[in-house]
C-alpha cells in the first residue's frame, strides 16, 4: 500500500455538497479512487439520516455515513440507522431548560433516532416542516434519549448564540454549530465527529496521523484538529480556515475532488 491518507474522513453540506444541494460527478469519482487505493473513507455529517437517501444514491449507495455530529450511523446500502451515542432523557431536560434561562426566547428541538419534535417557539427553515412538525409539551418533549438538541433564535448569528450557550450547557452537553442561520446543536458530551472518527480509525486499526479530513463550519473542528491532515475547503468558517493543516479550492471548485486526485493518483 502507499505512502497515503489511509481514512478520509469528510462532512458534507458546505465542504463537498454543493449550495445547489448536489455532489459532483468529479467528487464522487475522487472518493472512488480512494478506495481503489485501498483505503477507506467515511461521510461525517451533522445531517440526520432521514435526509441522507439522496446522499446515499449519489454514492451508489455504498458506505456508511455518521450522521448527528457523531450519533447514529447510517448504512447508505440498506438505509439502516444504528446508535451510537445519545444524549440520556434527563440531560436534554436539563439542558434545555438551561438553554432557556440562558436565551430567552429561543426555540428548542429535539432530534431521535426515528424523527424530531419541538416546542411551540422553534422554527425551521422550511415553512412546511414547521406545519407538520410534533409539537409536544415539555414532558413528551424531552422523555427520550436524543441524536440532537437544538437550540434557534433568530435574533442572533450563529457564533453570538453559541457564545451565550456555552456557558450554560458546555458542561452537560457538547454545543457547536454548522452555520444555519440563529442556530445551536448540541450532542452528547464528549461526542462529536473527532470522537466518532477516532473510533472507527481504533477499529479499523489505524493511526490518527493516518487520517485525512475535510471541512467547512465549527461542528468539524474537533475534527480537523483531531485528524493527521486536515483541509478547510476555501469557503470555510473563519475558525475552521485558521485550524486546519491546509486550505483547499471551494466546495462550488470541487476542491476535495481536486486535493484528492493529487492524494490518491
Amino acid at each position: 500500500m502507499g505512502d497515503f491518507p489511509l481514512l478520509v474522513a469528510t462532512d458534507l453540506d458546505g465542504t463537498i455538497v454543493r449550495r445547489d444541494g448536489a455532489i459532483s460527478e468529479r467528487t464522487v469519482a475522487a472518493f472512488a479512487r480512494v478506495e481503489a487505493a485501498g483505503a477507506r473513507f467515511v461521510l461525517v455529517t451533522g445531517r440526520p439520516p432521514r435526509v441522507m437517501r439522496g446522499i446515499a444514491a449519489m454514492f451508489g449507495h455504498v458506505g456508511t455515513a455518521i450522521c448527528a455530529n457523531g450519533a447514529l450511523a447510517y448504512d447508505m446500502e440498506t438505509g439502516s440507522v444504528a446508535t451510537r451515542h445519545l444524549i440520556p432523557a434527563p440531560v436534554v431536560a436539563s439542558a434545555a431548560l438551561a438553554l432557556r434561562a440562558a436565551v430567552p426566547g429561543i426555540g428548542i428541538a429535539v432530534e431521535y433516532p426515528d424523527g424530531f419534535a419541538a416546542d411551540e417557539l422553534f422554527q425551521a427553515v422550511n415553512p412546511d416542516v414547521n406545519r407538520t412538525m410534533a409539537r409536544p409539551d415539555d414532558a413528551a418533549l424531552f422523555s427520550r434519549p436524543a441524536s440532537k438538541l437544538l437550540g434557534r433564535h433568530n435574533g442572533y448569528a450563529c457564533d453570538d448564540l453559541l457564545a451565550l450557550a456555552w456557558p450554560a450547557i458546555g458542561g452537560l452537553v457538547s454545543v457547536t454549530h454548522s452555520n444555519s442561520k440563529g442556530l445551536i446543536e448540541a450532542s452528547a458530551l464528549g461526542v462529536s465527529k473527532a470522537s466518532v472518527v477516532a473510533e472507527l480509525a481504533a477499529d479499523f486499526g489505524i493511526a490518527r496521523e493516518a487520517v485525512l479530513a475535510f471541512g467547512d463550519m465549527p461542528n468539524d473542528l474537533p475534527l480537523l484538529s483531531w485528524a493527521g491532515t486536515s483541509c478547510a475547503v476555501a469557503n470555510a468558517h473563519p475558525d475552521v480556515l485558521a485550524a486546519a493543516t491546509h486550505v483547499i479550492g471551494s466546495v462550488d471548485d470541487d476542491g476535495v475532488a481536486e486535493y484528492l486526485e493529487r492524494v490518491y493518483p
